[in-house]
């Protein structure tokens, strides 16, 4: 049986993703795994990783918003913009800083902003990645990106460290591409301060939460590729939010030999993943060269379900 399914692992700290996609093509016994969105070595949390050909809609899984616990720490810059960095720039904070003031900070980033990635960031500047020019001591102008921020709240009370620094951890929920460790940045610019994102974990990214999850532990744990197969979800239950339409043997067979579809009556939204006997055959995007049409965009079966 090949595996075809979702993975939403708990990254733990210390792995790269790519180290997590390793370990799950030696889990599944399959070369076909990919992850839907870095999380940097130091960051934890869910990591949902594309099983089989589920990876054909692992760029569309890793579109899908996420949602990340943070914690800000204001009085200090690093390099990197997070706790793995050189300190670059200190400012003692003053204790009159108050709740009140951070909390109206925080509405400032709330809607669609606008951010400069950082330079240690896998964003590529002519055919290179930012942190390829960073390590070599190099600037380049990075490009601006628009995300969305649909909630950023204060979690915690605000704390003075000894060494003159304050923090206060916050939840985000964001669109793809949306660089936290910068809103924590700007969140200090914002207060009047240098700031860096001191820990990091994603609680969310899709459908799939911290609950939805298996540890990494657990999965080295297992003895047999069948038993990791317990545990993926479906794509079904990977994309709940677009059109999924059960559909009969000739218009399965037709999906097979991948077939251009006629839209179907009283279906509106695109993309649509077709269904034969609950299984999932095909992902279909509408056809722009042809009006009520619908063309394959991704295969997910190599025969029909028996």
């Amino acid at each position: 049986m090949k595996p075809l399914g979702v993975l939403p692992l708990y990254k733990p700290k210390g792995m790269t993703s790519h180290d997590c996609v390793m370990k799950a093509r030696r889990w599944f016994k399959t070369k076909q795994v990919g992850h839907t969105g870095t999380l940097d070595p130091d960051v934890t949390g869910v990591l949902p990783l594309c099983i089989g050909r589920a990876t054909k809609v692992a760029n569309m899984i890793s579109g899908l918003e996420k949602k990340y616990s943070a914690t800000v720490t204001i009085g200090t810059a690093t390099t990197t913009e997070d706790a793995s960095g050189e300190i670059v720039q200190e400012e003692k904070v003053d204790k009159t800083l108050n709740h009140d003031q951070v909390d109206s900070a925080l509405v400032a980033f709330q809607g669609t902003i606008t951010q400069v990635p950082p330079y240690y960031s896998a964003v590529k500047v002519k055919g290179k990645r930012l942190y390829e020019y960073a390590r070599e001591g190099l600037e380049v102008e990075r490009p601006e990106r628009e995300v969305t921020i649909f909630t950023c709240e204060r979690t915690s009370e605000l704390s003075f460290a000894d060494n003159g620094t304050a923090s206060f951890d916050i939840d985000i929920h964001c669109s793809k591409g949306t660089y936290v460790r910068t809103v924590a940045v700007d969140i200090g610019a914002k207060l009047g301060y240098p700031a860096h994102m001191s820990a990091l974990v994603r609680t969310a990214a899709g459908p799939f939460t911290t609950s939805d999850c298996i540890s990494y532990d657990k999965m080295e744990e297992l003895q047999r590729a069948e038993e990791a197969y317990t545990h993926l979800f479906t794509i079904q239950e990977a994309l709940p939010d677009i059109a999924h339409v059960e559909v009969d043997q000739g218009t399965a067979q037709k999906i097979m030999h991948g077939a251009v579809l006629e839209r179907f009556a009283g279906l509106e939204s695109s993309p649509v993943l077709f269904l034969y006997k609950g299984q999932p055959l095909a992902l279909y995007m509408e056809d722009v060269k042809r009006m009520n049409a619908l063309k394959p965009q991704a295969m997910l079966a190599l025969e029909l379900p028996s």
